[in-house]
């Protein structure tokens, strides 16, 4: 599923050069639950944008379903992000006046799906995230758990492979994010391949495997069989 060779990103600070990545070799397979973890500027930041496509390497391949977009456009980039990758960030970035119908939905009218079938769709996300009774409710009328389960939604409305979260659970309290949690293992029991970013050992210890990365390089990794 994705695949990263001698991955480098540098960024030019003024007449400094920033190392992000200092050549990241990665492989997660189709149906993983990986968490990354590092600390500030470790370089798990850079490496989502990476393997989201929000962003090119300096140098090195990645290989996204047998797809090199190492070296894509930004349009051609968009393309397989919009077809494989769900976002979910820690923020949950919704409208304030705008119905959990509808914030599911925005997605799915900018690439061109039918009304009907985006309220559909939009529905059947929220229910998958047991929202189903929260179709009308705006963001002041949801808990910060469910704001976050609206933005799961979101992400699964436009049916990708991949979901990506960026620290998911950090803006919520330990019962809620516990619950977010089950719902990305369900979703990887599903099939989806579930990567997120997350700065706490107890978050990274519900996904199958954990990957530390340092100084822009991956530093060891774990991998643990989950019922």
């Amino acid at each position: 599923m994705i695949e990263l060779k001698d991955i480098t990103k540098e960024y030019q600070m003024g007449v400094e050069t920033v190392h992000a990545l200092r050549g990241v070799d990665l492989t997660i397979a189709d149906g993983e639950f990986a968490a990354i973890m590092g600390p500030s500027g470790s370089g798990k930041s850079t490496l989502m944008n990476i393997i989201g496509c929000l962003d090119l390497p300096t140098a090195g391949e990645y290989h996204l379903d047998g797809i090199d977009v190492s070296a894509m456009t930004d349009d051609e980039q968009a393309r397989v992000r919009n077809k494989h990758i769900g976002f979910v960030f820690q923020q949950f970035n919704l409208l304030p006046r705008t119905t959990a119908v509808k914030q599911v939905a925005l997605p799915l009218m900018y690439a061109g799906v039918g009304r009907q079938e985006r309220t559909d769709r939009a529905k059947e996300a929220l229910t998958k995230v047991g929202l189903g009774d929260r179709l009308q409710h705006r963001p002041d009328e949801l808990s910060g758990g469910q704001q976050q389960r609206v933005a799961i939604a979101r992400a699964l409305a436009t049916h990708p492979s991949i979901i990506l979260a960026d620290e998911p659970t950090g803006a919520l309290d330990t019962h809620s994010g516990e619950e977010i949690m089950d719902i990305f293992e369900d979703l990887n029991r599903q099939g989806i391949t579930v990567i997120l970013i997350t700065h706490d050992p107890d978050v990274a210890g519900r996904a199958q495997r954990t990957i530390w990365i340092r100084d822009g390089l991956i530093q060891a990794e774990q991998s643990e069989g989950r019922s």
